[in-house]
């Protein structure tokens, strides 16, 4: 049997803590397995791409357990009534190649990726950044808004969108979430946003290489947080952002950002520092007060290694309400799955194969 957590039991396991507390206690699980960075497997996504989106894999191991999810990115489902990614993942005992849990991975996915935002401004934000321009208020900003007021003490929220029913939307779920000590300004453009931010979050959705930020708007000591651009043709800040002198870029995983994050605009050229670096001490998160970083998320296996585990545990620790599925037959004789099938065949009355 295989343990199973489908969305009722996510959600049942997210309200027991509440979403920004396991958002805080998921970065840290992260946090400590890029700490043992030379310990797993390390491989770009495997996408399949096409005109409205991409479907993808991603796996990883740690030479203990091995992880992959299933996810897509397709911008214009909501014209659908459909979300724009949906995911679900499996852990898997690497000693006997048995899974060990069976996901859904659309919410993990969510609340991974804010926590991994939050994660790296951290260490890459000046210290006492407290207001955050919220660039795109679609399905993952009240998570972006919810991780950085819980890691970051972010006391501020500057918000826009092209569609101002998301934001109205987003207004809406924050009042209803009663964060204390967060103010939240609605602004009327991308530029009245940033005006003042220490922190600018990108989360923004169209697979098109857009220009959401532009070079005017950038002022020295900003921390970026570019979130939307995760697949070749989908970016959100302008080039010369990324080519500015005083400008330092952190990526999850240099070969996977090179193809899909805002760097693929830099035609291989331009460097950048790997998020292990930094969390290893081995580089700098930033070397000055002035400088602008850029953390430039797209997405990595490792992230998703790390909420798996996290919550297969969570879920081990609260056993009442958990359930498990027959994924893997159980046959008497491992070598004889054959019978376990037909015993299955004859218990519904269908004796004969041929």
């Amino acid at each position: 049997m295989v343990d199973y957590i489908g969305t009722a039991r996510l959600q049942e396991l997210v309200s027991r803590i509440g979403p920004a507390r396991f958002m805080q206690e998921l970065a840290a699980e992260i946090e400590a397995d890029y700490r043992r960075w030379d310990e797993f497997e390390k491989s770009a996504r495997l996408a399949s791409h096409s005109a409205v989106g991409v479907i993808e894999l991603m796996p990883t191991s740690d030479g203990k357990l091995y992880s992959f999810k299933y996810v897509n990115g397709h911008p214009k489902n909501t014209a659908k009534g459909l979300l724009t990614v949906t995911a679900f993942g499996v852990l898997a005992d690497v000693a006997t190649g048995y899974p060990l849990l069976l996901s859904e991975m659309t919410f993990l996915t969510a609340l991974r990726t804010a926590a991994i935002s939050a994660l790296a401004a951290s260490r890459m934000a000046r210290p006492a950044s407290r207001v955050m321009a919220l660039i795109g208020n679609g399905a993952q900003s009240e998570f972006q808004a919810m991780a950085f007021h819980r890691i970051l003490g972010v006391r501020e929220l500057r918000l826009y969108d092209s569609d101002r029913e998301a934001t109205a939307k987003l207004i809406r779920n924050l009042t209803r979430l009663q964060i204390p000590d967060l103010a939240v300004t609605r602004c009327s453009s991308i530029a009245e946003a940033v005006r003042g931010a220490d922190i600018v979050t990108t989360v923004t959705a169209d697979k098109c290489n857009a220009t959401i930020l532009t070079p005017d708007m950038i002022v020295p000591g900003m921390h970026l947080n570019a979130v939307g651009g995760d697949c070749p043709g989908k970016t959100e800040l302008h080039a010369d952002i990324l080519r500015a002198k005083d400008v330092r870029i952190v990526v999850e995983f240099e070969p996977q950002a090179r193809i899909e994050g805002e760097i693929q605009q830099l035609g291989g050229q331009g460097r950048v520092t790997d998020r292990a670096d930094v969390l290893l001490a081995k580089q700098p998160a930033r070397s000055s007060d002035r400088e602008v970083t850029i953390f430039d998320s797209v997405g990595f296996a490792l992230n998703d290694f790390s909420a798996l585990r996290y919550l297969h545990r969570l879920n081990t620790e609260n056993p009442d309400g958990g359930q498990r599925i027959d994924l893997i037959p159980e046959p008497d004789d491992p070598k004889d799955l054959f019978s376990g099938l037909a015993r299955g065949r004859a218990a519904a009355g269908r004796r004969r194969f041929a």
